[in-house]
Parts: structure tokens; sequence; C-alpha cells
């Protein structure tokens, strides 16, 4: 047996006396897993007595002997890390077993940022140089509390790369970290007792779940990318008194105000069918929902969340609001949770440490009520981990008369349902531990809070274009006829312009028949309204099948 020093770690290769150099390198090769010879051993740990392939020269030769220890090191230089083994950090904390996965490019692109929160020397306590670090200038982990608490609002969670580099650190680099999705359910496969509920063991039982404050979110901040998009929304509660829910979609970027972390921009809301009263909601199954993704994701857009109004008008002269949402009360319901959690469940985020492939989500929830200026603001939110396994397993019910109240299962024959508990602080000042029959919501929600608007879109002429391709329109009596304004906003002038102005939904095309016809003429136009490329818009209005569309609107 000998032993091979590697970046990755120590590993044991066995061979024999007389085996070739070149077959102990293959094994080699084999065991730390390159896909070429991109890599040198040595003898020595500096680099000297370099081992090089032979199909003549044996182990007993070169004086290789059992428990002998030898020295590996990449040969290629950086970046080129797809000719040797997997040593970037993406697939170099990739758990044993976890499946191969590829996450969001906001991901990839936050694993191979530093994150440090690096500091200025300070004038009255470092003691050193200019070029010297101590104490009180070296940079600090992105998962600092300290650092988090001091900022101006001060930050309760840290963000989801954060807490990842905080299991990722220390002399293992997170060898064994593997995010373990929760499960409420009893595991199948158990033969030394009847099913449930005649027999169950601790092999096949679930744990019981004791509710925590989640240290971390997935996301950190949402942004609407112009005050526009939002106006619209609430426009239908301004006219009906109703209450109104869509769907969020944008993009994630980076939140620079907070190391290394996620922000949500909204770029467009989609109003999907649905039944609004003054005080309930109910969505309706949606035929259109493939072909709104697929026209987002052609935008370069994508399904961040959803957004939901809880107003009531309190003064109509002074446009006032009730200000009902507050620590009092509570911020979320508890059918508002299990929702959320529902939503999340569907949008997982892809995690590259989770045997599963997926942790999480980054989907987030908007509520649109009243502030405590009686004026209308937008509050953002996410559910725990925890609360999306409660509600993905079919756990948790909302109480009738307490929206501030969850309320979990009870085992019946037909569902085993482990034991929930929270903790709080009795009137004593002792932690006690409480049974989740009933439970505060509060335990299940996170809050992200930072929602705001910027004045103008991120990406000038294209957002309110997004904003008009995918919103859900009102019921039009001719779909032919939205066509035939589109086509004569396109031949008024600049494209982009007159597309975001005219307010057409391009949705609304997909009612014409034939669909196909229209959504495959439409699909240059899309790729021209999100590359800005005005040459490739006008070769669009030129096409066949636009041409053949105009006349017969004509």
């Amino acid at each position: 047996i000998i032993r091979v020093q590697s970046p990755e770690g120590v590993k044991r290769i066995t061979a024999t006396k007389r085996e070739t150099v070149a077959t102990f390198l293959k094994k080699v090769a084999k065991e730390f897993g390159f896909r070429n010879n991109g890599f040198s051993v040595y003898t020595n740990r500096n680099r000297t007595g370099e081992i090089t392939a032979s199909q003549n020269k044996s182990l007993n030769l070169l004086k290789i002997k059992h428990g002998d220890m030898l020295f590996l090191y990449p040969s290629s230089p950086a970046g080129s890390s797809s000719e040797t083994m997997d040593t970037s950090v993406s697939q170099g904390l990739r758990p044993v077993g976890a499946p191969q996965v590829v996450e969001d490019e906001i991901d990839q692109y936050l694993i191979k940022q530093d994150g440090k929160i690096y500091r200025n020397r300070d004038q009255q306590l470092c003691r050193h140089g200019p070029l010297g670090k101590c104490v009180h200038c070296v940079p600090l982990e992105p998962f600092d509390e300290d650092y988090l608490n001091h900022l101006e609002p001060p930050v309760k969670h840290m963000s989801f790369h954060a807490y990842i580099r905080k299991l990722t650190g220390g002399a293992d680099k997170g060898k064994f970290v593997a995010l373990e999705n929760i499960s409420c359910k009893i595991k199948s496969g158990c033969e030394g007792h009847p099913p449930w509920p005649e027999g169950i063991c601790t092999k096949c039982q679930p744990s019981a779940i004791t509710l925590n404050r989640q240290k971390y979110r997935h996301v950190d901040n949402i942004m609407f990318e112009n005050h526009t998009i939002a106006d619209r929304f609430l426009d239908f509660w301004r006219k009906t008194g109703n209450q109104h829910l869509g769907y969020l979609y944008g993009r994630y970027t980076e939140h620079k105000d907070i190391p290394l972390g996620i922000r949500a921009e909204v770029a467009a809301i989609y109003e999907p069918p649905q039944i609004g009263t003054q005080n309930s909601l109910e969505i309706l199954e949606d035929p259109k929902a493939e072909v709104v993704d697929e026209i987002a994701a052609k935008l370069g857009l994508r399904k961040v969340g959803w957004i939901f109004t809880d107003l009531v008008s309190e003064d109509t002269r002074k446009g006032t609001v009730r200000y009902s949402r507050n620590k009092d009360t509570y911020y979320l319901s508890a059918e508002e949770c299990i929702t959320a959690g529902n939503f999340q469940n569907q949008q997982p985020n892809i995690c590259r440490l989770s045997p599963d492939g997926h942790f999480g989500s980054k989907f987030v929830t908007v509520v649109a009520t009243g502030g405590p200026d009686n004026q209308v603001h937008f509050e953002g939110y996410q559910v725990s981990n925890q609360c999306m396994a409660l509600v993905r397993d079919e756990c948790l019910l909302p109480c009738r008369d307490a929206p501030e109240l969850g309320y979990a299962k009870e085992s019946s024959s037909e569902q085993y349902v482990p034991d929930v508990f929270y903790k709080d602080i009795d009137k004593f000042g002792n932690e006690i531990t409480q049974l989740a029959r009933p439970l505060p919501v509060e335990y299940l929600i996170i809050d992200v809070r930072q929602v705001f608007f910027l004045l103008f879109p991120l990406l000038p002429g294209v957002s309110s274009t997004e904003v008009a391709a995918i919103k859900n329109p009102a019921p039009f009596s001719d779909s032919a006829d939205q066509v035939a304004n589109l086509a004569a906003a396109l031949r008024a002038g600049n494209i982009f312009k007159n597309i975001s102005e005219s307010e057409i939904p391009v949705v609304t095309i997909t009612r014409s028949e034939p669909p196909n016809l229209v959504q495959d003429s439409i699909s240059l136009l899309l790729e021209a309204v999100r590359t800005k490329n005005e040459e490739l818009a006008q070769t669009w209005k030129k096409s066949e099948q636009w041409a053949t569309i105009e006349q017969l609107c004509s």
C-alpha cells in the first residue's frame, strides 16, 4: 500500500513490487478522478524526484516500498482544470453520492468570489505598517455575525453562500458537508415489521422536528426594476376593491450590500386566472402557464416569486389604506405560509452539496399591504426549509379563527406525523419546549424586507417591453385586434419604444389561430428585445410569417 498526498487529501493505492510505474500512475489517476495525465507525482514534498510514466521501470526499481508517501500536484495552469481532475470548488465540495447538477448562473458566479469583508487600517488601533495586518483590520469572513449585526439596518440572516463558506471552512474544507433535506415521511423498505399503522421502528421513523430560526436565507433582497410594474398590478384593486395575485418574473443577480448576497430583480408580473374577493383569493388552472414560461425564458427571465395584495381602503378621500400587518397581529398568515411553502417546493434551489441535488428555494413572497404611514408598502418574505418540509409532506394546517397560528397534524392510521416542537420563554424567563399544536408562524418566516424600486429600469428599453410581453391581460373580444394594433405600433418607428408604449401583451397573440404560427413568428422578436438588437428586429418585421399575419389583420 502506497500513500499519495494531494491538495484534496491522502489516498492509499494498492500495488505490487513488480508493477510498472505507468500502471501505478493510471491507478493514481483513476483514484483521484483525473481525466488526463495533467498531474505529476514526486517522492519529495518539495517537488523533487518526479516519477515519470514508464513501461520498463517497476516500483521496486525506484525503491518505492510498502507504506511510502508520494506527493501529487496538478500540473496544469489555473483555468485549465478541465484537463485534470475536478478541483473546482463546485466539484471539490460535492459530497459522495450527490448527483451531478448544474447550479444557477448566480450560484456559479458567487462560488468563485472571494467573499471576504476587507477593512481599512484603523488609525488608532493598528500599530503596524501599511502592508501589515492585525485583528483590527484583517479581512472578515462573509458569515461574521458581529459585522452583520452592526450593519444599518442589522442583518439577521447571513446569505446562503456565506453559510456554505461557514460549513466548508476549516481544515477539512467541507469534505464531509452534506445539506440534507428534512423528511417527515416514514422511510420505505423496512421489512422487520408490518407497515404503518401496524408497526414502526427507529430505522424508518422520521425524527422529531424542533423549529429554529433559520440562520441564512436564499435571497437577500428584492428589487422591482421600475414602479410601473407594481402600479399596473395595483390597478385591479384600485378599480374593484378585490384582492389580486401575480407571479414575479425576473432574474437573480448579486446583492453587493451583503457579503455573497443574492438579489431577485423583478422585471414583470404575470397575473394568472383567479377569483378574487375583498378577503380571499382562489388560483384557477392556467392553460397558458407553459407558454408564459417559454416566452419569459426567451426574454432571459424566469419565475422568481409571487405577489398578492392585502389592502383595505381606510379613507378614500386621502387615499390611505389600513395598517393591519404588524407585530401585534401577524406578518404572514398560516395559510399564506403554507401557500408560500408549496410554491417554494415547486421551485427548488439546485445545490451541489445536497445528496438530492436541491436544497431550499430562491422563490420569494411579496405582500402589498398597508404600512405604518397608511400607504401601500411592499414586504418581502420566504419561509424556512423546515416549513417547506412540513408543507411538502402535508403535516401543517392553518387554524380557522387565528391566522397567526398554524397546527401540526396528529398521526392517523393513514399518515404518521413526527412530533413538531418550538422553543418559547415562559413568564419566569425560562426557555421551554412546546408542542406545535398550535404553532406561531413567526418560527417559519424569513424576512426579505428590503423591497425597493429603481426609478429607471436596469436595462433601458428592454424591461418595459418584458412587462408588456408577459403581462396577462383582461379579456378582449377579438385577439386579432390586438395583433393588428401591435402591427400598427411597430410601423410607427423605434420598435422597442413602441412595444413598450403600446402596452400590448404578446401573450394575447397565443389566443390567435393557429397559435403555433404566431408563437414561432415572435421568437425572433423576443430575441431582438432581449439583446436590444435593432437590426434583428427589422429582420423580424420583414419575415414571411409576420407579413401573413399582418395581411390577415388588415
